[in-house]
C-alpha cells in the first residue's frame, strides 16, 4: 500500500488509501448506524482502580443490554485469544505447545510490572477527574482523530463508551502470523512490543516512530496495543473482524473467500487487515454487555478525505459523538486538515484534547467553549505549528482561573506542564 507523509513527526494521521472498490459480504451488511450493545454497566474497574473510578462506571447500571447483532464476516478470535494470552499477557487464551514458558512468564513479569505502574501513576489519577469534568448526557459513541495505538486512553476517558473509533496512519494488522510464527523468534518479537506498550504506558500516549516500528514487526503492532489496553482495563476480547468502508459509509467485513482471493497478489490482500473491529467485555464474566473499537487506517488530510468520501460518511452516520485528540502534532492548527476539523466541530457534543485539539479561533466561532486545566505557556515543538493559534491557547489559558491538573493528556508543553482543554457546546 502506498503511504503518504504530509509533515514530520505527525501522530497518526493515518494510512493513505485510494477509493476502493466494495467487498462482498455475506448477507446484508450492517450499516454505520447499527445500534451497539451497552457497555459493562457491572463490570469491576481495572486491578487498583479507584473508588471513584468505579462510581462512574456504574452510572450505566441501568442500561439493559441489547441483543448482540449477528456477526458476518470471518472471526479472527482464536488468534486474538492467543496473542492475548501470549502477547499481552491477558487471562484468557492458549498457548501454542510449540512456545517456550519460561519466555512468555518473562514477558508477563515485566509487562506486569509495567501494567501496575501504569494503572497506579495514570488510569486511577486520570479517570476520575476525567469523569468529573462528563456530562451525564455524554454521546456514548466516541471519535478519537491520530487516535493509533491508544485505546487505553480512550477507555480511561470514556469507559462507558459503547463505540470507540480510532483512526491513524498505521493498520491495524494481520493476526494470522501468531499461527506460523517461529518458535525462536518468540522472545525478539515480544520484547520489541513490551517496549512499545512500556513506552506507551510512561508517555500516557503512542509516538509515530513508534507506531511505524510495530508495523513492520511479524506481530501486529495496532492490534497487542488495542488488546494491552483489555488487560489494563479489565477486559477481554469476544470477536475480531476486518472491515472495509463502502463510499457511503457502510461497513463490509471481510471474509475468508476475500482472502483466499487475494492470495497471489499479497499487497492487495494485505490491504484486507487494515480495518478492524474488536469486541471485548468484562473479563471472565460471559454476560456482560459488549463494547465495540473499530481502528481505520486513513489519512485525514483534505487530500485523502476528498478523494476517498467514505470516512467522513461513516463518521457522520453516528449522529453527535463524543470526541478526543492528544499529541497529534497539532495537525488540527493546519490548513490541511479543514476537513476533519470542521466535521469535528459540526458532530461533537463535547471534546477533551491537549493543545494539539481544535484551536479557539475555530471553536469559539462554532459556537463553543473552551475550558483549561493546568498550565500552558507555549505548544510543545511538534507538528505543524501556527503562531495564531499558540498565542490564542495561552490567552486562553492566562484568561481563566487556574484549575489544578495532576496527570499529563498527551503533550506536556513547551516547559513540561501538564495541560488540558475541555471543547463544549454551548
Amino acid at each position: 500500500m502506498k503511504r503518504y507523509i504530509v509533515a514530520p513527526l505527525m501522530f497518526g494521521a493515518a494510512c493513505a488509501r485510494a477509493p476502493h472498490a466494495d467487498l462482498a459480504a455475506s448477507g446484508a451488511p450492517p450499516t454505520a448506524t447499527a445500534v451497539f450493545p451497552a457497555p459493562p454497566a457491572s463490570s469491576p474497574p481495572p486491578p487498583a482502580a479507584s473508588e471513584s473510578a468505579a462510581a462512574a462506571s456504574s452510572a450505566a447500571a441501568s442500561v439493559t443490554p441489547e441483543a448482540p447483532e449477528p456477526l458476518e464476516g470471518a472471526d479472527f478470535i482464536a488468534q486474538a485469544r492467543v496473542l492475548f494470552r501470549v502477547g499481552v499477557c491477558g487471562p484468557a487464551g492458549d498457548v501454542p505447545a510449540a512456545f517456550d514458558p519460561a519466555v512468555i512468564a518473562r514477558n508477563c513479569d515485566d509487562l506486569g510490572k509495567a501494567y501496575d505502574e501504569y494503572r497506579k501513576d495514570w488510569v486511577d489519577v486520570a479517570r476520575p477527574v476525567l469523569g468529573a469534568l462528563q456530562p451525564k448526557d455524554l454521546p456514548r459513541a466516541v471519535v478519537y482523530p491520530f487516535g493509533g495505538g491508544d485505546l487505553s486512553s480512550a477507555l480511561t476517558t470514556f469507559p462507558d463508551a459503547a463505540e470507540i473509533t480510532t483512526i491513524s496512519l498505521e493498520p491495524a494488522g494481520d493476526v494470522r502470523p501468531i499461527e506460523k510464527l517461529a518458535p525462536e523468534r518468540l522472545g525478539r518479537e515480544l520484547a520489541v512490543h513490551r517496549a512499545h506498550l512500556e513506552r506507551l504506558f510512561e508517555k500516557a500516549h503512542s509516538r509515530t516512530e513508534n507506531l511505524e516500528k510495530e508495523s513492520k514487526t511479524e506481530l501486529p503492532g495496532e492490534i497487542l496495543f488495542a488488546l494491552g489496553a483489555l488487560v489494563v482495563h479489565g477486559d477481554e476480547p469476544v470477536s475480531l473482524r476486518y472491515f472495509r468502508l463502502r463510499p457511503d459509509g457502510t461497513v463490509s467485513y471481510v471474509t475468508t473467500e476475500d482472502i483466499d482471493a487475494l492470495a497471489h497478489k499479497p499487497r492487495e490482500q494485505r490491504a484486507l487487515f487494515d480495518d478492524v473491529e474488536l469486541r471485548f467485555r468484562a473479563s471472565g464474566d460471559a454476560g456482560a454487555p459488549v463494547q465495540v473499537l473499530r481502528h481505520i487506517g486513513f489519512n485525514l488530510d483534505d487530500a485523502h478525505l476528498k478523494a476517498d468520501p467514505s470516512l467522513l460518511a461513516y463518521l457522520s452516520a453516528k449522529g453527535k459523538v463524543a470526541a478526543m485528540t492528544k499529541a497529534a502534532s497539532h495537525l488540527l492548527w493546519s490548513d490541511q486538515f479543514t476537513m476533519i476539523r470542521g466535521w469535528l466541530l459540526e458532530h461533537t457534543d463535547w471534546m477533551v484534547s491537549d493543545s494539539t485539539g481544535v484551536p479557539p479561533r475555530f471553536a469559539q466561532p462554532a459556537g463553543f467553549l473552551q475550558e483549561t486545566y493546568g498550565k500552558f505557556t507555549g505548544p510543545a515543538p511538534f507538528g505543524l505549528l501556527d503562531g495564531r493559534d499558540a498565542d490564542d491557547f495561552k490567552r486562553l489559558f492566562a484568561s481563566q482561573p487556574a484549575r489544578e491538573l495532576p496527570f499529563r493528556y498527551g503533550y506536556p508543553d513547551k516547559d513540561g506542564h501538564a495541560h488540558l482543554v475541555v471543547t463544549r457546546r454551548k
